[in-house]
């Protein structure tokens, strides 16, 4: 599939899930048998941990189509930039989807600021450019936006691997949002 493919095909997924009529396709024994030999997923998605939001339902997806990556904030941090890398290199998947949601803990714990810790900290910290850029007053879903369109960019910019598959048009990285309310994404 090429990128619009996809893109559509996540649409029409999320279509699907928004309107309470998933398919639950390739999710039988006959599909887990088929990926025993090695997996192929069109999407790897980088997004939030929050228990609320999960991607393989959101976007009506069988077993081994979203290489899927789950970190509070959904941030580009080492180990999850050397998942994507291990995806792209090695599966070969072709788009890369930065999923942010609504009303994000992690975001709101980061614009809240304070000690939270030493790990805490330090992921809290992928989230400040996206706080530098917003404009002042800004609401945490206007930083959640921003932090997906940073980690857009720094996907690019911090892996090597991930950098060059997108200047050559192997991979295209997508910022997407995600709305508690209704399960809609929202392709920014």
């Amino acid at each position: 599939m090429n990128h619009q493919e996809i893109i559509d095909r996540l649409q029409e997924g999320n279509n699907r899930f928004v309107a309470d009529k998933l398919e639950g396709k390739l999710q039988d024994s006959a599909r887990r048998d088929a990926l025993t030999q090695g997996q192929q997923p069109h999407t790897i998605v980088l997004s939030c941990a929050d228990s609320r939001v999960v991607p393989e339902l959101a976007f009506d997806a069988g077993l081994g189509e979203l290489f899927v990556l789950r970190v509070a904030g959904n941030v580009a941090n080492t180990s999850t930039i050397a998942s994507i890398e291990y995806a792209v290199a090695h599966c070969g998947s072709t788009m890369i989807l930065v999923l942010g949601h609504q009303n994000c803990g992690a975001v709101t714990a980061a614009l809240a600021g304070g000690d939270n810790g030493h790990n805490l900290n330090h992921l809290l910290a992928h989230v400040a450019p996206a706080i530098a850029s917003a404009p002042e007053g800004s609401s945490v879903n206007d930083v959640v936006k921003i932090n997906a369109h940073k980690n857009v960019e720094a996907l690019s910019s911090r892996s090597a691997i991930i950098g060059d598959a997108v200047a050559s048009g192997a991979v295209k990285i997508v910022p997407a949002y995600y709305n508690l309310d209704s399960g809609k994404v929202d392709f920014l």
